[in-house]
This record gives C-alpha cells, structure tokens and sequence, in this order.
C-alpha cells in the first residue's frame, strides 16, 4: 500500500479527530457526515479533545455550515463534556 492511499475506516457513531491531521477535517468531517447518513446513523459524536478549544472552533464552525446537521452540543459528564460534540444528522 502506498503511503498516500487512503485507509479505509469503518464508519461508527464516533469519529475520534485525535488520529488526524487539523488541515484534513474540512474534508474529513463532511464526508464523515455524508457516510453516517448513508448507513442510517443519526446521532454521532464528534471527539476533538479539550486542549486550546482551536479545533473545537473549527468543527463547529464546520458542523454550522453543513446542511446535513439538525443540531449540535457539546457532550455533558458521559460524553466526553467540552471535549466532545454530540450531533443530530437529518434522517
């Protein structure tokens, strides 16, 4: 395999950012958000660590603009609190 090939991944209701690269998730998320949606999968939470609070920012501002997202929070005590963004996809 070539290092440049993209590595498939299973689509899950979570999607943990820490394993890629800040400059990747404008095209990460969205298309995270289009697969979750094919597979039915509704609620998904998006982990992007507490830290700064710089790709918190960023993922919501993405999450924001895209018209397949009904809602979005950050999660409480259970999810991962502002580490976490729980969201609603449309169905």
């Amino acid at each position: 395999m070539n290092a440049d090939e993209p590595v498939p991944l299973p689509i899950t209701p979570e999607l943990d950012l820490h394993t890629f690269r800040p400059e990747d998730i404008g095209d990460l998320i969205p298309a995270y958000l289009d697969a979750c949606i094919a597979r039915g999968l509704h609620d998904v939470r998006i982990i992007h660590g507490k830290g700064t609070g710089t790709l918190r920012t960023t993922v919501h501002e993405i999450l924001r603009r895209s018209t397949r997202v009904v809602s979005f929070r950050l999660g409480d005590e259970r999810s991962g609190s502002w580490g976490a963004t729980l969201v609603t996809l449309k169905s």
